[in-house]
């Protein structure tokens, strides 16, 4: 069978309506006509509306497709209404597809322009966005806990044993380094303001309180939030590019109960014994620069054990597992709604990081002042 070239000719005589007319064979090695040299004509026609005329129509596959899908965007975007007559049903029904979705604008998404971060409204709407996701997975979280506690849940123990470890023993070496300098740093502080007064003794007091209060669990909830909660946002982020959370929720089973519950839980647990291991190591890296300030290992442990008080203690411990909580939501909440791209999963790792920072240092003030209130 002889192939027709394709091609196509505007006709304009009618002020009411313009007709392109389609002929030959529209398919894949035809060489045909560009669009450009249609494009010029479309933008000086005065007709409101473009008639796509396929009589004379012969074969055709992709090809035409992506050539009237360009011709419907032209006359979109010049305000022209557009439509075909003697076409095959499934030209019609392919274009109606391709036509449904937008064409992505990178120019026009949401909070792209720098003017809209001083306009109040669109800061109101940013916040209520995310004031709703927000409240929109705190409630499934608690609706997944409290399936769990009853025994329904789709939570796996192999699953949160794992997390447990990667969250755990896999943390001791980056938790180390920066307990230990972190209660050097404190003794160095101390020991510049007391030692003129001849009271280097009590840089003990002020290492084993400052670590147990305060800085063990704080230091230790920064470095998980940079080390497992951008984990978590990047391990949910990829598989929600690779629409694994969709296959989950396919199977019936709660991406929040299989994928969210056990890393939330997973953290909780372990941030109380990673603090108590930071505190650990911090009286140990006090001790090293209270070694070099003359004050004997004897010294130091006799005069921090009278510094060491169940209040300290549980202040601290009250702290990790907030934080703990605090982290692995935020690490989670990003994660499940991150989208679609490697550039999506980096943004939600960045803010899992970010979010997660400005969540405990809001708990951390809260809980200072309560438990000052309370005496404690």
């Amino acid at each position: 069978m002889t192939q027709q070239s394709p091609g196509f000719d505007l006709i304009t005589r009618d002020r009411d309506s313009a007709v392109l007319m389609i002929s030959g064979d529209w398919i894949q090695g035809n060489s045909h006509q560009d669009f450009q040299s249609l494009k010029e004509d479309l933008c000086c026609i005065v007709a409101p509306e473009l008639i796509v005329d396929g009589e004379q129509l012969g074969q055709w596959d992709s090809v035409l497709m992506a050539f009237l899908l360009q011709c419907y965007n032209q006359c979109r975007d010049d305000g022209i209404a557009f439509s075909m007559r003697n076409v095959p049903a499934n030209v019609n029904q392919l274009l109606e597809v391709a036509s449904t979705v937008p064409t992505h604008d990178p120019g026009a998404a949401p909070g792209s322009s720098w003017r809209d971060w001083f306009d109040p409204e669109h800061l109101l709407r940013q916040l209520r966005s995310a004031t709703v996701d927000s409240l929109a997975f705190i409630g499934e979280l608690c609706i997944a806990l409290s399936r769990l506690v009853i025994g329904q849940a789709s939570t796996r123990f192999s699953d949160f044993r794992h997390f447990c470890y990667q969250a755990g023993p896999n943390a001791f070496a980056i938790i180390s380094l920066t307990s230990v300098l972190v209660g050097m740093i404190l003794a160095y502080l101390g020991a510049v303001q007391l030692q003129q007064f001849g009271a280097e003794i009590y840089v003990a007091d002020l290492v084993v309180i400052g670590m147990l209060r305060e800085m063990g669990v704080l230091m230790t909830a920064v470095v998980m939030a940079g080390r497992t909660g951008a984990a978590y946002a990047a391990q949910l982020g990829t598989m929600q590019t690779n629409e694994e959370i969709d296959a989950i929720t396919t199977m019936g089973i709660s991406p929040m109960e299989f994928l969210v519950v056990p890393r939330i839980l997973a953290l909780v647990v372990m941030m109380p014994l990673l603090t108590l291991y930071a505190n650990l190591l911090g009286v140990i890296g006090g001790g090293i620069v209270a070694g070099g300030m003359g004050i004997t290992p004897l010294m130091y442990i006799a005069q921090g054990e009278g510094a060491v008080a169940l209040n300290h203690l549980c202040v601290g411990l009250i702290k990790s597992v907030v934080f703990g909580l605090l982290i692995a939501v935020a690490g989670c909440r990003s994660g499940i709604n991150s989208g679609r791209s490697s550039a999506a999963v980096g943004q939600a790792a960045t803010e899992a990081v970010v979010t997660a920072v400005v969540y405990l240092i809001v708990a951390d003030a809260a809980i200072n002042i309560i438990f000052q209130q309370l005496d404690i």
